[in-house]
């Protein structure tokens, strides 16, 4: 299942994953990134169930900008190789 979900979302780790260059990586990371991915996706789905039917479409930005850093946070964090993981906290 790890294997499709991981196809699926090559588009997304393909660029992480990529590259040579010696990295560090800390397995703690990868919790801290799982746990900061679920809380953007919470924000963001609590934003979007307390916007009013009738608000300004403005409203639905930080929406959509707090749903989609946490999704790709998770992404990256439950199926990113070790590699990703540290790009995405920039340690090298």
């Amino acid at each position: 299942m790890k294997n499709a979900l991981r196809h699926l979302c090559r588009p997304l780790l393909a660029p992480l994953e990529a590259g040579n260059e010696p990295y560090h990586y800390k397995p703690l990371s990868r919790k801290v990134l799982l746990f900061f991915g679920a809380v953007f996706t919470f924000l963001g789905l609590l934003a979007a169930w307390l916007i009013p039917a009738d608000a300004d479409p403005g409203y639905y930005f930080p929406v959509v900008v707090f749903t989609l850093a946490g999704l790709y946070g998770l992404i990256v964090g439950a199926l990113g190789e070790d590699r990703a993981v540290a790009k995405i906290w920039g340690n090298k």
